[in-house]
C-alpha cells in the first residue's frame, strides 16, 4: 500500500498531473470518476496567492468528491512560498505540492519551476520552510535537471526527504529538453533504488498507453505513475491502465457516444464552476482533443467552438452523436 502521509492510494495509484489550463476542477472530475487516484490544481502563483489575484484565488477551489486532492503552488521567492503554503493550506487539500518542474520560460527564467534546479540549496531552504509551515504532508513535483549536466536528482530526492518532503513525482526530462525527446526514466529508477529512499516516488512523462504504463512499472519499479499530456481529451485512460493490470485485456475504446458524454459532462463542470460565458469560451479548447482522430469532424468542430448559447452547444452534441450512430459519416 502506498501512502502519502496518512492518505492511503492503493497499491500502485495513478495520479492526475497538475496541468495549467486543464487540470481545473470540471476536467479533474472527470478524471476521479474514470479512475484517478490522486489529483492536483493547475499550479498556482505564490505572488498571485499573497496579492489575492482573483484568478489564483480561484485555482484554490477544490471540492470534496476529488478528495485525496492536492494544491500545487510555484514562485520563486521562499518567503512568498511559505506564505503562499499557509494561504493554499487554509483550502483544506489533503496535500501541498510544489512545482519544481515547470519548464516554461515565463515560470523557469525567474527562478521559479524548473528555474530552482540552478540553485538547489535555495531549493532545499524553500523546502523545509514550506514543511515547517504547514500541518500538511508536503510533495515536490520537478525534473531530471536543469541540462544534460546537472542530472542530480538522486541526490536532490535524498536532500528534499531529508527535510520532510513525503512524495515526489519526477519528470524524466531535464528542463533544457522541455517536452522534446523521449522521457529518460533510468534515473528516476536510481531514486527508487536508493536505500535511504523512504517515501513514494512516481514516475512523469510520456505515459499514453496501458502498455507502456505496464512496462515503465515492471522495467523501472517506481511506486506510481503520474499521467499529464495522456489524460488530455482521454480521462479513460487511468481507468484503462487498471483494467490492463488487472487482466492484461484492453478496455473497449471510448465510443463516440461516451466522447460526447465526457465532452458533454466538462461543459455542464465548466458552466458551474466558471459561469455561462465562461464557462462556454474556457470549453471550445477542449472539443478536439474529446474527437481527436474522427473523421470529417471539422464542422462540427467549427459548430462547437462558435456557439455561444449553452442549449445550442448541447443541441451540436446531440448532432455529433447522430452523424456517428451508424458508423464513421462520410465526407
Amino acid at each position: 500500500m502506498v501512502h502519502i502521509g496518512p492518505i492511503a492510494l492503493g497499491e500502485f495509484p495513478l495520479l492526475l498531473a497538475p496541468m495549467e489550463d486543464v487540470s481545473d476542477p470540471p476536467f479533474r472530475t472527470l478524471c476521479k470518476m474514470h479512475g484517478a487516484d490522486m489529483m492536483y490544481t493547475e499550479f498556482i502563483s505564490s505572488e498571485g496567492l499573497i496579492r489575492d489575484a482573483a484568478k489564483s484565488r480561484q485555482k484554490l477551489d477544490i471540492y470534496e468528491k476529488e478528495r485525496p486532492i492536492g494544491i500545487q503552488i510555484f514562485g520563486s521567492e521562499i518567503d512568498s512560498m511559505r506564505r503562499a503554503a499557509e494561504i493554499s493550506a487554509a483550502s483544506g487539500p489533503d496535500v501541498l505540492d510544489i512545482n519544481y518542474g515547470c519548464p516554461v520560460k515565463k515560470v523557469a527564467c525567474k527562478g521559479a519551476g524548473a528555474g530552482i534546479l540552478q540553485d538547489i540549496p535555495k531549493m532545499v531552504s524553500m523546502t523545509k520552510e514550506i514543511v515547517d509551515a504547514v500541518d500538511l504532508p508536503v510533495t515536490v513535483k520537478t525534473r531530471l535537471g536543469w541540462d544534460e549536466n546537472s542530472k542530480y536528482i538522486v541526490e536532490v530526492a535524498e536532500r528534499l526527504q531529508d527535510v520532510g518532503i513525503q512524495a515526489i513525482s519526477i519528470h524524466g526530462r531535464t528542463r533544457a529538453q522541455m517536452y522534446k525527446g523521449s522521457a529518460d526514466w533510468s534515473l528516476i529508477r536510481d531514486v527508487r533504488q536508493n536505500p535511504r529512499m523512504q517515501i513514494p516516488v512516481f514516475g512523469n512523462g510520456d505515459v499514453d498507453t496501458p502498455e507502456k504504463a505496464l512496462a515503465y512499472r515492471n522495467e523501472f519499479g517506481v511506486d506510481g505513475i503520474m499521467i499529464g499530456r495522456g489524460s488530455i481529451g482521454n480521462p479513460w485512460i487511468f481507468n484503462e491502465i487498471k483494467h490492463f493490470f488487472a487482466t492484461g485485456e484492453h478496455l473497449a475504446p471510448p465510443s463516440v457516444a461516451d466522447r460526447v458524454e465526457a465532452a458533454r459532462a466538462h461543459l455542464v463542470h465548466s458552466l458551474e464552476w466558471k459561469g455561462e460565458r465562461l464557462g462556454v469560451v474556457e470549453m471550445r479548447r477542449h472539443y478536439a482533443n474529446y474527437f481527436r482522430g474522427l473523421p470529417h469532424f471539422k464542422q462540427h468542430r467549427l459548430s462547437l467552438v462558435t456557439e455561444p448559447d449553452p442549449a445550442a452547444i448541447h443541441a451540436l452534441l446531440d448532432g455529433v452523436t447522430a452523424a456517428y450512430a451508424d458508423g464513421m459519416p462520410s465526407a
